[in-house]
Formats: structure tokens, sequence, C-alpha cells
């Protein structure tokens, strides 16, 4: 979709990150009690980019600039009713964009649910990934992102799964950041497409391994940065870098990588919808934990005893995870 809204409302969503003021990382999202506590939300995603980097080609990087790298800053503009960023309501509704997930889709309902800005600096780049998933009766609120995306890969919840449509959005005039993505699969060749100013394209990024390109410019080492950073904007088109009150980077907007994901559940039809909404016939996370640990030994991969959470939690992202190979990409 290029271009994707008027000229007037695209600045507009320029402006609401300026509103919005302030964008952690997305590693400063909680980690999971009791089930892999001592890994990140997505250390899926954190262990294939430290070994194959963003293509499946290597990583040169040490383990800190990786870590920097890739731990973009993210912000939830809306979730659901719960409205965070003044004046997003008139994008969560758009019209258009809803008519065109029912198209992709092949889904007679389509309800918006979440918008979130993703920013990315000079320098970064956002890992090969999927995005999380939901189920009835889990979701991110009460069930570790890891867990949700293991349990997409895994095919077992298919009866359970809320297919998601994602129209991932660009602004502003940073260089570099291309998305790129495997629109045939993880055995697929990789594919790139711009983010220009005011484009978007629409897609089941929950299925489709995808990514963002490096960001060009900027420092000549890239500030590390870690899990209580903070990215502010400064006024006069100026963003910080803060770790804590000390500023270890500056930015002007036309930097800054800044893209915005509109995601909306697609139901077949009313009863589909309706079976959502009344929070019937659900997932436990007892339930999900003991679907997998059977399929585990079913496999032969687990003959004694569960381990520990963060070797349990390990092994499901090992078995159930394929992630593409090195590949070379081509623009669209």
């Amino acid at each position: 979709m290029d271009p994707f809204l008027s000229a007037t409302d695209a600045e507009d969503m320029l402006s609401i990150a300026q509103s919005f003021g302030s964008f952690g990382t997305y590693a400063d999202e909680a980690t999971s009690a009791t089930l892999g506590e001592e890994l990140p939300q997505r250390f899926d995603v954190g262990i294939n980019y430290f070994n194959q980097g963003l293509d499946g080609a290597g990583n040169s990087d040490s383990p800190e600039v990786a870590a920097s790298r890739s731990n973009y800053f993210r912000e939830t503009y809306a979730y659901g009713n719960d409205i965070k960023a003044a004046g997003i309501e008139p994008f969560l509704a758009h019209l258009e964009l809803s008519r065109t997930a029912k198209k992709i889709s092949g889904c007679s309902n389509v309800v918006p649910a979440i918008v979130y800005a993703n920013l990315l600096v000079p320098g970064q780049e956002l890992a090969i990934h999927t995005d999380v998933p939901e189920f009835r009766g889990a979701n991110r609120k009460v069930v570790p992102q890891w867990l949700l995306v293991v349990m997409l890969h895994s095919g077992l919840f298919e009866k359970w799964r809320i297919p998601i449509v994602t129209c991932v959005s660009w602004f502003g005039s940073a260089q570099g950041g291309a998305f790129t993505f495997y629109p045939e699969g993880a055995s697929g060749p990789r594919s790139v497409i711009s983010a220009q100013h005011n484009s978007a394209i629409l897609i089941d990024t929950d299925v489709t391994f995808h990514g963002v390109e490096r960001v060009a410019g900027g420092l000549p080492d890239l500030p590390l940065i870690g899990q209580k950073t903070r990215l502010h904007f400064c006024g006069e088109h100026n963003w910080e870098l803060r770790e804590s009150k000390e500023v270890i980077g500056t930015f002007s907007w036309s930097e800054i990588r800044y893209s915005i994901s509109w995601k909306a559940y697609c139901f077949a039809d009313n009863e589909a919808e309706a079976l959502w909404r009344a929070g019937v016939d659900t997932l436990s996370t007892k339930g999900i934990l003991s679907t997998l640990e059977t399929a585990l030994r079913e496999r032969g991969l687990l003959k004694a005893a569960r381990p520990n959470p963060t070797e349990f939690a390990l092994l499901l992202v090992d078995t159930f995870v394929t992630y593409p190979a090195a590949s070379h990409s081509v623009s669209l």
C-alpha cells in the first residue's frame, strides 16, 4: 500500500510518537516466572540472531553489540479498549485496513485489536522472527511469548488459534531499515521491501518469518543499549538515547526508523467470533505444557522427568521452531 494514508494523516503518525515522548526497549518486557524465568520473553529470537545474524550467514558482532543492535524500542499505542496514545483511535478503526484484512485472510469478521510502534536508531536491525500469536485462553498477558510461538510452530493448537493479520506501516525518512521477509516460508527466498514514508504491507506475521535490515548512519560505535535504556523525544526533531539520566546518543527524526503495526483478529464467521468473545473452550497453561511434553516423548526427545523450566523452554524452542537458513535477498 503506497501511499498508505493521506499526507496529513501520515504526519499525524509522527506527531503521535512525539507526543508519546519516551520509548522503552523490547527487552524491558517482563520475563516469565516459573516458565523459563531466567530467559527473556523472546529468547528464541535472540539465540538465533546471536548464532546466525540477520540472514543466517553468521554474526560477527560480540554478544553485547549484537544485543544492542537488536534491542529496539517498542511501546503499545492501543490494546483493545486500552488506548495509551491519544489520537491513535482513527488508525485502530481504519475501515480500509479492515476491508483489506478481510480480503487477505478470507475471513468475514475482522476485529482490530492492537497498535504498537517500533523505533530503531542507526546501527540497529530487527532479527528474523515470527510475531507472537494468540489462542483462546492463551495470549501474551497470561502466557510467555516464546511459548505462544512454540505453540504455533508445533501445529498442535490450531483448533484454538486466533488468526491475526498485521499491517506494518512506515513513517519518516530514515535510510536503510528495509523490511525483509520469507513469503514462501522458511525454506524459500528472502524478499525485501523498502521502508518508504507512508507505505505499508498487510501480512500474517505470526506465520511469516520477517525482520528489519540495518538502519543506516549514526554514531561510529553503536551505544550499548540495555534493558532499561530509553529513547526520548526532546523537541525540534531531536531524540536522545538515555541510560538512566545519562545521554548516550543523540539523533534527529530523519535518522530514526519508525514503524506502526496494526493487528486484527480474523474470524471465519459470527460463530467463531462468538466463541472467542464468550471465553469458552479455552486452553490452560498446564494443558499446553502437558501437550507439548507428550509430543516430545512421542519423538523420543524426552524420556526422563520434565527438566527444570529453563531447560524445558530451551528444548521446546529447539524442537519446534525452525528458522530460515542463509539466503540471498530479492528486492520487491
